[in-house]
């Protein structure tokens, strides 16, 4: 079965505060880092957002993560 594209937002989301959180990061620190707003962020892990793959590397950049671990890691929560 193919993941709806709700799904594959949630995990990307999911993914996000996990890698946010194991740097022990505010959602404040990795918007300011990243260059987003913190409202994007946080509908960004809440799965409310899709991101650009401009705006998906913006953040995994701020996380110090190549974009592909990021997706892996998404991926695998499906």
């Amino acid at each position: 079965m193919v993941p709806s594209v709700g799904d594959l937002r949630t995990a990307l989301g999911l993914a996000v505060r996990a890698a946010r959180v194991e740097r022990g990061w505010t959602q404040e620190q990795l918007s300011e880092a990243a260059g987003l707003d913190r409202t994007y962020v946080s509908g960004l892990e809440r799965g409310r957002r899709n991101p650009t793959l401009t705006t998906q590397k913006r953040v995994t950049d701020a996380l110090g993560k190549p974009l592909h671990e990021l997706v892996r890691a998404a991926e695998e929560m499906l």
